[in-house]
Protein backbone atom coordinates (compact mmCIF):
# COMPACT_ATOMS: atom_id res chain seq x y z
CA UNK A 1 0.00 0.00 0.00
CA UNK A 2 1.34 3.41 -0.99
CA UNK A 3 0.48 6.79 0.44
CA UNK A 4 -0.71 9.28 -2.17
CA UNK A 5 2.48 11.37 -1.90
CA UNK A 6 4.50 8.22 -2.60
CA UNK A 7 2.26 7.46 -5.59
CA UNK A 8 3.14 10.90 -6.96
CA UNK A 9 6.83 10.01 -6.73
CA UNK A 10 6.19 6.95 -8.92
CA UNK A 11 4.13 9.07 -11.33
CA UNK A 12 7.22 11.29 -11.76
CA UNK A 13 9.78 8.50 -11.64
CA UNK A 14 11.42 9.75 -14.85
CA UNK A 15 12.65 12.79 -12.88
CA UNK A 16 14.81 10.52 -10.71
CA UNK A 17 18.33 9.71 -11.88
CA UNK A 18 21.48 8.10 -10.48
CA UNK A 19 21.99 8.18 -6.73
CA UNK A 20 18.63 9.09 -5.19
CA UNK A 21 18.06 10.22 -1.59
CA UNK A 22 14.51 10.04 -0.23
CA UNK A 23 14.16 12.44 2.71
CA UNK A 24 11.63 11.87 5.51
CA UNK A 25 9.45 9.59 3.34
CA UNK A 26 6.45 7.66 4.60
CA UNK A 27 6.19 4.20 6.16
CA UNK A 28 4.95 2.37 3.08
CA UNK A 29 6.23 0.21 0.21
CA UNK A 30 7.79 2.98 -1.89
CA UNK A 31 11.29 1.50 -1.64
CA UNK A 32 10.12 -1.83 -3.04
CA UNK A 33 8.15 -0.15 -5.83
CA UNK A 34 11.09 2.04 -6.85
CA UNK A 35 13.43 -0.95 -6.93
CA UNK A 36 10.96 -2.84 -9.13
CA UNK A 37 10.17 0.00 -11.55
CA UNK A 38 13.62 1.62 -11.71
CA UNK A 39 16.28 -0.93 -10.76
CA UNK A 40 18.96 1.33 -12.28
CA UNK A 41 18.55 3.81 -9.39
CA UNK A 42 20.73 3.65 -6.29
CA UNK A 43 18.47 4.37 -3.30
CA UNK A 44 19.24 5.98 0.05
CA UNK A 45 16.82 7.15 2.74
CA UNK A 46 17.19 9.80 5.45
CA UNK A 47 14.50 9.51 8.11
CA UNK A 48 14.26 10.59 11.74
CA UNK A 49 11.10 8.48 12.25
CA UNK A 50 11.59 4.99 13.71
CA UNK A 51 8.59 3.49 11.88
CA UNK A 52 9.71 4.90 8.53
CA UNK A 53 13.28 3.76 9.10
CA UNK A 54 12.02 0.22 9.75
CA UNK A 55 10.05 0.17 6.49
CA UNK A 56 13.10 1.43 4.53
CA UNK A 57 15.58 -0.91 6.23
CA UNK A 58 16.48 -3.06 3.24
CA UNK A 59 19.76 -4.51 1.96
CA UNK A 60 19.55 -2.41 -1.21
CA UNK A 61 18.85 0.91 0.57
CA UNK A 62 21.45 2.97 2.47
CA UNK A 63 19.68 4.28 5.56
CA UNK A 64 20.56 7.44 7.50
CA UNK A 65 18.78 7.94 10.83
CA UNK A 66 20.83 10.44 12.84
CA UNK A 67 19.51 13.97 13.32
CA UNK A 68 22.76 15.25 11.77
CA UNK A 69 23.69 12.44 9.37
CA UNK A 70 27.15 11.90 7.97
CA UNK A 71 26.48 11.00 4.35
CA UNK A 72 28.82 8.53 2.68
CA UNK A 73 27.91 9.58 -0.85
CA UNK A 74 26.78 12.49 -3.01
CA UNK A 75 23.39 12.45 -4.72
CA UNK A 76 22.10 13.20 -8.19
CA UNK A 77 18.50 13.45 -7.02
CA UNK A 78 16.92 14.36 -3.67
CA UNK A 79 13.19 13.85 -3.02
CA UNK A 80 11.97 15.57 0.13
CA UNK A 81 8.55 14.82 1.62
CA UNK A 82 7.03 18.07 2.88
CA UNK A 83 6.98 18.02 6.70
CA UNK A 84 3.98 18.79 8.88
CA UNK A 85 6.11 21.44 10.62
CA UNK A 86 7.19 24.23 8.28
CA UNK A 87 10.19 24.94 10.50
CA UNK A 88 11.38 21.39 9.86
CA UNK A 89 11.85 22.06 6.13
CA UNK A 90 14.61 24.62 6.71
CA UNK A 91 16.13 22.41 9.40
CA UNK A 92 16.20 19.36 7.13
CA UNK A 93 17.58 21.26 4.14
CA UNK A 94 20.36 22.59 6.39
CA UNK A 95 21.22 19.00 7.36
CA UNK A 96 21.42 18.12 3.67
CA UNK A 97 23.81 20.94 2.69
CA UNK A 98 26.87 18.66 2.44
CA UNK A 99 25.22 16.68 -0.37
CA UNK A 100 23.32 19.45 -2.18
CA UNK A 101 25.57 20.53 -5.05
CA UNK A 102 24.77 22.82 -7.96
CA UNK A 103 23.93 19.76 -10.06
CA UNK A 104 21.68 17.99 -7.54
CA UNK A 105 18.04 17.91 -8.64
CA UNK A 106 15.82 18.58 -5.60
CA UNK A 107 12.12 17.71 -5.63
CA UNK A 108 9.47 18.14 -2.95
CA UNK A 109 6.23 16.18 -2.68
CA UNK A 110 3.37 16.23 -0.21
CA UNK A 111 -0.33 16.06 0.49
CA UNK A 112 -2.32 19.25 -0.14
CA UNK A 113 -3.75 19.00 3.38
CA UNK A 114 -0.23 18.95 4.79
CA UNK A 115 0.54 22.52 3.75
CA UNK A 116 2.56 21.97 0.58
CA UNK A 117 0.34 24.44 -1.29
CA UNK A 118 2.30 27.20 0.44
CA UNK A 119 5.71 25.81 -0.57
CA UNK A 120 6.38 28.57 -3.13
CA UNK A 121 6.02 31.35 -0.56
CA UNK A 122 7.79 29.25 2.07
CA UNK A 123 10.73 28.64 -0.27
CA UNK A 124 10.95 32.35 -1.12
CA UNK A 125 11.40 33.17 2.58
CA UNK A 126 14.32 30.74 2.59
CA UNK A 127 15.91 32.40 -0.43
CA UNK A 128 14.88 29.54 -2.72
CA UNK A 129 12.35 29.07 -5.50
CA UNK A 130 9.82 26.26 -6.03
CA UNK A 131 8.29 25.37 -9.40
CA UNK A 132 5.16 23.23 -9.46
CA UNK A 133 5.59 20.36 -11.92
CA UNK A 134 2.64 18.06 -11.21
CA UNK A 135 -0.68 17.96 -9.38
CA UNK A 136 -2.44 14.64 -8.84
CA UNK A 137 -4.01 12.48 -6.12
CA UNK A 138 -4.52 15.62 -3.97
CA UNK A 139 -0.73 15.99 -3.85
CA UNK A 140 1.83 18.29 -5.46
CA UNK A 141 5.24 17.73 -7.02
CA UNK A 142 7.71 20.63 -7.00
CA UNK A 143 11.27 21.26 -8.16
CA UNK A 144 13.24 23.28 -5.60
CA UNK A 145 16.04 25.59 -6.80
CA UNK A 146 18.51 27.99 -5.27
CA UNK A 147 21.67 28.31 -3.22
CA UNK A 148 21.10 25.78 -0.45
CA UNK A 149 24.49 26.56 1.08
CA UNK A 150 23.21 29.97 2.24
CA UNK A 151 20.69 28.35 4.59
CA UNK A 152 21.69 28.91 8.24
CA UNK A 153 22.55 25.80 10.23
CA UNK A 154 19.52 25.02 12.35
CA UNK A 155 19.97 24.78 16.10
CA UNK A 156 17.95 23.64 19.07
CA UNK A 157 15.72 26.22 20.72
CA UNK A 158 16.23 26.68 24.46
CA UNK A 159 13.59 28.09 26.80
CA UNK A 160 12.67 27.97 30.49
CA UNK A 161 9.37 26.96 32.05
CA UNK A 162 8.02 27.07 35.59
CA UNK A 163 5.46 24.38 36.42
CA UNK A 164 4.48 22.23 39.39
CA UNK A 165 6.73 24.33 41.61
CA UNK A 166 9.86 23.66 39.52
CA UNK A 167 11.83 25.56 36.89
CA UNK A 168 13.28 23.62 33.98
CA UNK A 169 15.33 24.51 30.92
CA UNK A 170 13.93 22.80 27.83
CA UNK A 171 15.52 22.18 24.45
CA UNK A 172 13.52 21.56 21.29
CA UNK A 173 14.16 20.96 17.59
CA UNK A 174 11.95 21.74 14.57
CA UNK A 175 9.56 18.85 14.05
CA UNK A 176 9.27 18.04 17.76
CA UNK A 177 5.73 18.24 19.18
CA UNK A 178 4.84 21.84 20.11
CA UNK A 179 8.34 23.01 19.21
CA UNK A 180 9.60 25.83 21.41
CA UNK A 181 6.70 26.05 23.85
CA UNK A 182 4.79 24.18 26.54
CA UNK A 183 1.38 23.01 25.32
CA UNK A 184 -1.77 23.23 27.46
CA UNK A 185 -2.24 19.48 27.81
CA UNK A 186 1.30 18.81 28.99
CA UNK A 187 1.08 21.74 31.41
CA UNK A 188 -1.97 20.11 33.02
CA UNK A 189 -0.15 16.77 33.14
CA UNK A 190 2.85 18.35 34.89
CA UNK A 191 0.56 19.59 37.65
CA UNK A 192 -0.91 16.10 38.12
CA UNK A 193 2.03 13.70 37.88
CA UNK A 194 1.94 10.47 39.88
CA UNK A 195 3.78 10.42 43.21
CA UNK A 196 6.29 7.65 42.63
CA UNK A 197 9.40 7.48 44.79
CA UNK A 198 11.29 4.69 43.03
CA UNK A 199 11.16 2.12 40.25
CA UNK A 200 11.34 2.14 36.46
CA UNK A 201 9.40 5.09 35.01
CA UNK A 202 8.75 5.69 31.30
CA UNK A 203 7.97 9.03 29.66
CA UNK A 204 6.34 7.75 26.46
CA UNK A 205 6.27 10.04 23.39
CA UNK A 206 8.68 12.28 25.26
CA UNK A 207 8.81 15.16 22.76
CA UNK A 208 11.31 17.64 24.20
CA UNK A 209 11.58 15.60 27.43
CA UNK A 210 9.70 17.94 29.73
CA UNK A 211 7.62 15.24 31.45
CA UNK A 212 10.59 12.96 32.05
CA UNK A 213 12.70 15.85 33.31
CA UNK A 214 9.98 16.91 35.75
CA UNK A 215 9.53 13.36 37.03
CA UNK A 216 13.28 12.99 37.62
CA UNK A 217 13.52 16.42 39.24
CA UNK A 218 10.72 15.64 41.69
CA UNK A 219 11.67 11.99 42.25
CA UNK A 220 15.45 11.64 41.83
CA UNK A 221 15.46 8.00 42.98
CA UNK A 222 13.45 6.75 39.99
CA UNK A 223 15.10 5.00 37.05
CA UNK A 224 13.95 7.20 34.17
CA UNK A 225 13.36 6.03 30.60
CA UNK A 226 12.13 8.31 27.80
CA UNK A 227 11.05 7.14 24.36
CA UNK A 228 9.77 8.67 21.15
CA UNK A 229 9.31 7.56 17.56
CA UNK A 230 11.24 10.64 16.40
CA UNK A 231 15.02 10.93 16.51
CA UNK A 232 14.46 14.69 16.69
CA UNK A 233 12.55 14.22 19.94
CA UNK A 234 15.17 11.79 21.24
CA UNK A 235 17.88 14.40 20.65
CA UNK A 236 15.77 17.16 22.23
CA UNK A 237 15.08 14.99 25.28
CA UNK A 238 18.78 14.21 25.69
CA UNK A 239 19.57 17.94 25.54
CA UNK A 240 16.82 18.77 28.05
CA UNK A 241 17.99 16.17 30.58
CA UNK A 242 21.60 17.33 30.22
CA UNK A 243 20.64 21.01 30.60
CA UNK A 244 19.01 20.24 33.94
CA UNK A 245 21.71 17.89 35.23
CA UNK A 246 19.38 14.88 35.13
CA UNK A 247 20.04 11.28 34.17
CA UNK A 248 17.83 9.05 32.03
CA UNK A 249 17.88 6.53 29.21
CA UNK A 250 16.44 7.92 25.97
CA UNK A 251 15.27 5.49 23.28
CA UNK A 252 14.00 5.83 19.72
CA UNK A 253 11.12 3.36 19.36
CA UNK A 254 7.94 2.79 17.37
CA UNK A 255 5.62 2.04 20.30
CA UNK A 256 6.83 1.05 23.76
CA UNK A 257 10.58 0.36 23.85
CA UNK A 258 11.56 -3.32 23.94
CA UNK A 259 13.62 -2.84 27.10
CA UNK A 260 13.12 -2.88 30.00
CA UNK A 261 10.43 -5.56 29.90
CA UNK A 262 8.46 -4.03 32.76
CA UNK A 263 7.75 -0.55 34.11
CA UNK A 264 6.40 0.58 37.47
CA UNK A 265 4.93 3.76 36.01
CA UNK A 266 4.22 5.11 32.52
CA UNK A 267 3.38 8.77 31.91
CA UNK A 268 2.44 10.29 28.56
CA UNK A 269 0.83 12.92 26.42
CA UNK A 270 0.38 10.34 23.64
CA UNK A 271 0.08 11.20 19.94
CA UNK A 272 -3.10 10.50 18.01
CA UNK A 273 -1.86 11.46 14.53
CA UNK A 274 0.18 9.70 11.88
CA UNK A 275 1.47 12.58 9.79
CA UNK A 276 -1.55 14.82 9.22
CA UNK A 277 -4.16 12.08 9.70
CA UNK A 278 -5.92 11.24 12.96
CA UNK A 279 -4.90 7.71 13.93
CA UNK A 280 -6.49 6.26 17.07
CA UNK A 281 -4.70 2.94 16.55
CA UNK A 282 -1.56 4.52 18.04
CA UNK A 283 -3.11 5.22 21.43
CA UNK A 284 -5.16 1.99 21.36
CA UNK A 285 -1.95 -0.01 20.99
CA UNK A 286 -0.19 2.17 23.56
CA UNK A 287 -2.89 1.62 26.21
CA UNK A 288 -3.14 -2.12 25.53
CA UNK A 289 0.65 -2.57 25.55
CA UNK A 290 1.04 -0.43 28.67
CA UNK A 291 -1.34 -2.70 30.57
CA UNK A 292 0.79 -5.71 29.62
CA UNK A 293 4.11 -4.06 30.46
CA UNK A 294 3.29 -2.55 33.87
CA UNK A 295 4.22 -4.23 37.15
CA UNK A 296 1.40 -5.60 39.32
CA UNK A 297 1.08 -2.33 41.23
CA UNK A 298 2.02 -0.14 38.27
CA UNK A 299 0.07 2.80 36.88
CA UNK A 300 -0.45 4.65 33.62
CA UNK A 301 -1.05 8.41 33.70
CA UNK A 302 -1.92 10.20 30.49
CA UNK A 303 -3.41 13.46 29.30
CA UNK A 304 -5.66 13.82 26.26
CA UNK A 305 -8.16 16.15 24.63
CA UNK A 306 -11.38 15.69 26.57
CA UNK A 307 -13.42 14.93 23.44
CA UNK A 308 -11.33 11.83 22.67
CA UNK A 309 -12.86 8.54 23.85
CA UNK A 310 -9.92 7.46 25.98
CA UNK A 311 -11.92 6.55 29.10
CA UNK A 312 -13.53 3.55 27.41
CA UNK A 313 -10.19 2.41 25.96
CA UNK A 314 -8.59 2.60 29.41
CA UNK A 315 -11.47 0.76 31.07
CA UNK A 316 -11.12 -2.08 28.55
CA UNK A 317 -7.45 -2.57 29.47
CA UNK A 318 -7.28 -1.69 33.18
CA UNK A 319 -9.21 -2.69 36.29
CA UNK A 320 -9.17 0.77 37.86
CA UNK A 321 -9.43 4.05 35.95
CA UNK A 322 -9.93 7.51 37.43
CA UNK A 323 -10.08 11.09 36.16
CA UNK A 324 -7.41 13.06 38.00
CA UNK A 325 -8.02 16.50 36.53
CA UNK A 326 -9.94 18.36 33.81
CA UNK A 327 -9.19 21.85 32.53
CA UNK A 328 -9.03 23.85 29.29
CA UNK A 329 -10.40 21.00 27.18
CA UNK A 330 -7.97 18.37 28.50
CA UNK A 331 -8.34 15.45 30.89
CA UNK A 332 -5.70 13.61 32.94
CA UNK A 333 -6.47 9.90 33.45
CA UNK A 334 -4.82 7.43 35.81
CA UNK A 335 -5.19 3.68 35.31
CA UNK A 336 -3.85 0.80 37.38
Amino acid sequence: MLATASQLVLRNIDDLTGNVLLVEPLADNLATELQHLAPQLTLSCYSTDAAVAASWSQDTVTLYRDVSPVFSDSFDTVVLFYPKSKEQLAFTLAQLKPVLSATTAVFVTGDNKGGIKSLSSHAQKLGLSANKLDNAKHCLWFALHGDFQQLPQAKAVSFDITAAGETLTLHSLPGVFNHGKLDIGTALLLDNLPDIGKGKVLDFASGCGVVGAMLKRKHPAIELFCSDISQLAVKATELTLAANGLNGTVIAADGLPAQPKQFDCIVSNPPFHTGIKTDYSIVESFIRDSSARLSSNGSLTLVANSHLAYLELLQQAFKKVSIVAKANGFTVYRAS
